[in-house]
């Protein structure tokens, strides 16, 4: 859009449309007539103007892009650019340098050139609108230098049109080139974008946005406040056009001063720093003080689902200032949320931030679906609110890990479990306004480690284990079958005494077994117990030491003559496994003896 337009001398306002035709809205009036005055889509200009002072123009454009980023107007800008000419004739060929208006100029910018034919390819989607465009395209222009085609939404020609378009789009006459444009680049075939040089219209920059409005406001003599343009700028979502109709209808709106708080009531948002104040309720687990804001926002005509959609916003800016912090220093945000913001992603951890984000999300849905919203919205905000006050993974893992096997505290906001005391004021609390006890609400532990030890010791009976057998079996008698079977067959025995265990490990021992094993112990004996890795080999571990007796066994069974004699009798036989049988009841009875070990195929 426009901001050096300036009135010519050819009866013209600063959009380039003619005076005394009443009043037109403002993304009409300042719709760009020059590359000059486009915003936001430098790559485009510089690549076109290379391409027309090289003289290397291309047979077709395809101009793709959201609703309002300048499709439409930048071919416009194409033709009048490709058959510019002043009337003493100084310009000889295609420029994008247009400091006044040229012989076919105003007929382009009006749509109204016999040689630039525009069509809304939305309504004109046959093939016999294309067989007329490829039957008139061999004639020569009338007046102008180029015959060019501009096709609106051209995603909406029918496949057949498309195949009849084909031929002509690849070979045109030199004369005539084609422009087309779509915000559904996925629905034009393959075959004609192959056929064109594309180029993808960004979305506009909301501090780009605001500067744009800024200089509007002072062509129109408007007074506007800069907050009041950034929720504009917000709300277009990188549109022009949007932001434009959007800054008309707050003018309007306001009879007046444009004012923050007047754009808020137009679009039904909520304030920025009351979002934030939420924000902030939730993270802290206050669920009661959430409640409130929510119903005090509800109340002066927010609607429960953008409050929702705001609060997702601002989740997602605290996470990319968490990862890039210059993104606080955008001149579209007030100056609450970049302070703000950056004290959150200083205090909050990605997962915190990753899991709130995920909750928002799944509840603008639920609140958009539901008959009553307000309350869809607040069950939302209970779910994060007490989401708030759980350990994250990693604080979990971190919290095995500390010295003793007792689990740190973990902080409701994500941050450091180790954070020392006297940064307590940026732990968030619990929810409060509870009926239930803070034991019942937080899975936290008491401040210091070596106090919940000793409450366990105190609490279980006190056991003594001598030798790493009865250790095993204590575990088999807990029924802690994971364990078990980590001590048997990843753990090799230097030395155990009771309350201490020496060992070294294999290479396939769970990394978090010495934490887990010297915490359950700690709590089955009710004493402390030291579980220390050394470096000394030690002795095999319990299943290979079983595995040993077994081969020995399996090696004496086949020394045995009555087992040799049945292997011999068949041939491929072999033993398979050993076990070994109880004493016989009767020493000097032999009929009651087994039969000889071993068990044959």
């Amino acid at each position: 859009m426009s901001e050096t337009a300036k009135p010519s001398k050819q009866g013209l306002d600063p959009g380039g449309t003619p005076e005394g035709t009443g009043y037109r809205v403002l993304a009409r009036k300042y719709r760009p007539a020059s590359f000059d005055d486009l915003i936001g889509q430098d790559a485009m200009v510089r690549t076109i103007s290379n391409a027309f002072e090289s003289g290397r123009i291309p047979q077709a454009w395809i101009l793709t892009g959201v609703r309002g980023v300048g499709k439409t107007t930048t071919a416009r800008i194409l033709a009048r650019a490709l058959n510019y000419e002043l009337p003493n004739g100084s310009v000889t060929g295609p420029t994008i340098s247009m400091p006044v208006m040229g012989v076919h100029c105003l007929a382009i910018i009006e749509s109204r050139h016999i040689d630039v034919l525009e069509m809304d390819a939305a309504s004109h989607n046959s093939v016999e609108d294309v067989r007329q465009i490829n039957d008139a395209i061999r004639y020569a222009p009338v007046s102008a230098r180029y015959k060019v085609y501009i096709l609106d939404e051209v995603h909406m020609l029918s496949g057949a049109a498309f195949n009849a378009l084909l031929k002509t789009l690849e070979e045109p006459p030199p004369h005539a080139k084609f422009i087309f444009a779509t915000t559904e680049i996925r629905k034009v075939p393959v075959t004609v974008l192959s056929r064109c040089q594309r180029f993808d219209l960004r979305r506009v920059d909301a501090a780009l946005l605001v500067k744009h409005l800024e200089g509007i406001a002072t062509k129109e003599k408007i007074e506007a406040e800069p907050a009041a343009l950034a929720l504009i700028a917000r709300a277009a979502e990188g549109s022009v056009r949007d932001s434009l109709s959007l800054f008309d209808q707050a003018i309007a709106h306001a009879a007046g001063k444009v004012a923050a708080e007047d754009v808020r009531q137009m679009l039904g948002l909520a304030d920025r720093v009351r979002v934030v104040d939420l924000f902030e309720a939730l993270m802290k687990g206050d669920i009661a003080a959430a409640l409130k804001e929510l119903r005090a926002q509800y109340e002066i005509g927010a609607d429960p689902g953008v409050v929702l959609s705001d609060l997702a916003e601002f989740t997602h800016f605290v996470t990319r200032v968490k990862v890039v912090p210059g993104v606080a220093d955008d001149v579209s945000l007030s100056e609450a949320e970049r302070v703000r913001g950056r004290a959150f992603a200083a205090q909050l951890s990605m997962r915190v931030l990753s899991r709130t984000w995920q909750m928002l999300l799944k509840g603008v849905g639920e609140v958009q679906a539901s008959g009553r919203p307000v309350a869809a919205a607040e069950m939302v905000l209970v779910r994060i609110a007490y989401a708030a006050d759980l350990p994250t993974p990693d604080e979990v893992v971190r919290s095995l890990g500390e010295e003793g096997g007792a689990p740190a505290r973990p902080q409701g906001n994500g941050g450091s479990a180790a954070a020392p005391a006297q940064n307590s004021t940026a732990r968030y609390d619990a929810p409060r306004g509870s009926p239930r006890s803070s034991a019942a609400v937080s899975p936290r532990l008491s401040e210091d480690p070596a106090a919940d030890v000793n409450a366990s010791a105190a609490a279980a009976p006190m056991l003594t284990v001598g030798s790493f057998e009865a250790l095993i079996a204590l575990v088999q008698e807990k029924r802690d079958i994971s364990m078990k079977m980590a001590l048997e067959r990843d753990v090799r025995l230097v030395r155990c005494e009771d309350g201490q265990l020496e060992i070294a490990l294999e290479a396939s021992a769970p990394k978090t077994l010495v934490h887990d094993l010297q915490r359950k112990l700690t709590g089955w004996t009710g004493k402390r117990w030291m579980v220390v890795v050394s470096q000394e080999q030690g002795t095999p571990t319990v299943r290979a030491q079983m595995e040993e007796r077994q081969a020995e066994l399996e090696r004496d069974a086949q020394t045995d003559p009555l087992v040799q004699a049945v292997l011999n009798r068949f041939p491929g036989a072999k033993v398979v496994g050993v076990t070994q049988n109880a004493p016989a009841a009767e020493e000097g009875d032999a009929s009651l003896d087994p039969p000889p070990e071993g068990e044959e195929d």
